[in-house]
């Protein structure tokens, strides 16, 4: 017998290893890369956001959109790089709560969770009152005048069941059909795209660059609403205790997925900019600009599929983003900060089905209510998305603050961390400042919202924080090796995780 054998036959003992993970209940190293890159890029919804997104940023960029979106998308990745300190070093379903409590302690932590569970639950909701919108131009086009409210809340209720069996069967099955929906989806637009594209002619520079020039502070608000456009991106990293090889995968799709979102974002900048300098008309006017265009340039049969794409990708949007708020909760749960039974996962499929009991119902009544109480869609949309991304952005900056912090407890700080971390943070907070004045003067409401929403989750934190400050929270659990995955791994006495 060899030493090696020797060792494997009978392996020195190795204490101080859990015999349960903190976030035990999950489906533990069950999904490849393919579904972490599925849940990040659903979340992010590039097809839907291609079509919605670049009309509002060429309505505040006095002709720079593409140069916005360009720039929107470096930030992206500055800021995905950031966020990987962390991805790369631990195993987590609290995403940036967790990222943030190593980083900064509690009250940041729980700030970033708050703000994580704002971004996640709103933008759930923009998804569902987007998907209902594209489907009712296609009810519309199929029965005229059969577009109703009472139609749209029947579309919300639908979409409601889908989101909740998703969500409750695993997260195989939900990452797949994510996957699936937004290959077909992506390939819908960029097929249109390129059509319109070779329908337009040679490269236009002045779509790119107007000859006249663009405003600065115009540019500066387009970059920030097409920032929005990416948020989701990072929600891969809340997968990662189901993640197989997730210290590898969990990054990689991250980065992918900022990618594979800004080269279709920019792809469909141009085009659409391009395509309606052609017809000598603004994008900026136009209510579905893509629709359009293929209807100028002779595509009308593209019409109704391009809509069908579309209200698929709001959904699987919404599926994704509500898979990563649930698990948020669950974690927020575990380190004690939300009620337990948030944190029970179902025996069967092993998702966090206390969360989804809780989640689902919030953010399928607030659309329906909203519709049900007259408001129109579009405003609808407008309205949650404001307040989505203002949690998704303070959760990214407070990220990007503790990564050094966090590198620098560790002995790991480099420059270009520091470098790249504050220069993320910096564009991040002018970010949010230009979004909400810009917002605030169009008379937004999610901008107050927002503002209230925040106030109370400041009280809230604070009370908190005063409650426990005899008892501090230990809190951003995150997935460690068990004893019965290490070579002579003994667990700790009286330890469940």
């Amino acid at each position: 017998m060899t030493a090696l054998e020797r060792a494997i036959a009978t392996p020195d003992p190795v204490h101080d290893f859990g015999a349960r993970s903190p976030l035990d209940g999950l489906d533990r190293r069950s999904v490849g890369f393919a579904d972490v890159l599925a849940q990040s890029v659903a979340a992010v919804a590039p097809s839907a956001a291609a079509t919605t997104m670049i009309v509002l940023v060429a309505g505040v960029s006095s002709g720079g959109t593409v140069i916005a979106v360009v720039i929107a998308t470096v930030i992206a990745l500055m800021v995905a790089r950031t966020l990987n300190v962390f991805a790369r070093r631990m195993v987590t379903s609290g995403s940036l709560y967790t990222y943030a409590a190593k980083g900064l302690g509690r009250a940041a932590a729980l700030a970033a969770g708050v703000a994580n569970l704002a971004g996640y639950g709103f933008i759930s909701m923009f998804a569902l009152l987007g998907g209902a919108h594209y489907s009712s131009l296609l009810l519309q086009r199929l029965w005229p005048g059969a577009a109703s409210p009472v139609a749209v809340v029947g579309i919300l209720v639908i979409e409601a069941v889908i989101l909740a069996v998703v969500l409750v069967r695993g997260i195989r099955f939900s990452t797949r059909v994510a996957l699936i929906v937004e290959l077909i989806s992506v390939a819908i637009i960029v097929g249109l795209l390129t059509v319109l594209l070779v329908r337009i002619g040679p490269l236009d520079p002045a779509a790119i660059v107007p000859a006249g020039g663009f405003s600065v502070a115009g540019s500066a608000a387009g970059v920030v609403l097409a920032l929005t456009a990416f948020v989701g991106f990072e929600s891969s990293a809340t997968l990662g205790v189901e993640a197989r090889s997730p210290l590898r995968n969990i990054p990689r799709s991250i980065v992918w997925t900022v990618l594979v979102a800004g080269g279709l974002f920019v792809l469909a900048a141009y085009a659409q900019v391009a395509g309606f300098r052609v017809l000598g008309r603004e994008l900026a006017d136009s209510a579905a600009p893509v629709n359009e265009l293929a209807s100028a340039y002779g595509l009308d049969q593209w019409g109704m599929t391009v809509d069908i794409g579309i209200a698929a990708s709001f959904l699987a949007c919404a599926v994704a983003s509500t898979t990563a708020l649930t698990r948020v909760l669950f974690a927020m749960s575990r380190d004690g900060v939300v009620p337990s039974r948030l944190g029970r996962a179902h025996s069967r499929f092993r998702t966090p089905i206390g969360a989804v009991r809780v989640a689902v119902p919030v953010i399928v009544a607030v659309p329906i209510v909203l519709i049900a109480a007259g408001v129109e869609l579009w405003d609808a949309m407008q309205a949650v998305l404001v307040i989505a991304a203002v949690g998704y952005i303070v959760a990214y900056t407070l990220v990007c603050v503790a990564a050094p912090v966090f590198l620098r407890r560790i002995g790991e700080l480099t420059l270009g961390t520091v470098l790249v971390a504050g220069i993320a943070a910096t564009a991040l907070v002018a970010a949010l400042g230009v979004y909400l004045i810009v917002e605030g003067q169009r008379g937004n409401p999610g901008v107050w919202i927002a503002a209230a929403l925040a106030a109370i989750a400041g009280i809230a934190i604070a009370w908190r924080m005063r409650r426990s400050s005899s008892e501090p929270l230990d809190l951003g659990g995150y997935d460690e090796p068990l004893a019965s995955e290490v070579l002579g791994g003994v667990a700790r006495r009286g330890s469940d995780g």
